[in-house]
């Protein structure tokens, strides 16, 4: 019989679950989607692979669940930071902000893994539904300041923010970055035609 390090089973199961999640997580930035299967990820919490197979049926179900788990927990960090925003300026600056605090974090790095791994549509398609649900505040915030062509505003403050994540991968002070990129953001912001 297995050792149960929780106070009930549910709880063990669940922190059980969360550590398979983590060690599939670092499998996947640090050796690539492909490395990922019941057998690496049970090894690296020290698991069996028939164990494993208790929580997920197979390496599709474990980066699956990693793409639910990463979108899930950047997109409530991203709400968290925009709900106390006065108007839709701040919400942008928030959401923002925030991104660059997750990327510094390396809340990003599943995600860019999985966009480079060779997955079934199915899954790259819910990577790109969950990305879609994730900068839909982001993009409203932005149509509703009234710059002209929103969504080409929106795409491109986007692409600031791919370069400002980039850069702070690349070492660059997370304060500097943020600031800078954000003078920009504004530039974009308050410029009319």
């Amino acid at each position: 019989m297995p050792k149960i390090n929780a106070s009930t089973v549910a709880e063990h199961r669940v922190r059980q679950r969360e550590a398979l999640i983590r060690a599939a997580i670092d499998i996947l930035v640090n050796e690539g989607a492909a490395a990922v299967s019941p057998a690496a990820v049970g090894a690296r919490v020290g698991l069996a692979r028939s164990s494993v197979y208790q929580y997920f049926d197979s390496s599709a179900a474990l980066l699956a669940t990693i793409v639910e788990e990463a979108f899930r927990r950047s997109n409530e960090a991203l709400a968290d930071a925009m709900a106390d925003a006065a108007d839709a300026v701040e919400r942008v600056e928030a959401f923002f902000r925030e991104s660059l605090r997750l990327g510094a974090e390396g809340a990003h790095r599943p995600a860019a893994a999985l966009m480079n791994a060779d997955l079934h549509a199915a899954c790259k398609e819910r990577m790109m539904e969950l990305h879609r649900e994730q900068v839909a505040p982001f993009r409203a915030a932005v149509r509703e300041i009234g710059v002209p062509d929103p969504a080409l505003t929106a795409d491109l403050i986007a692409g600031m923010l791919h370069t400002a994540l980039s850069a702070v991968d690349q070492g660059a002070p997370l304060d500097n970055v943020t600031e800078r990129a954000l003078e920009l953001v504004r530039r974009c912001l308050f410029t009319t035609d």
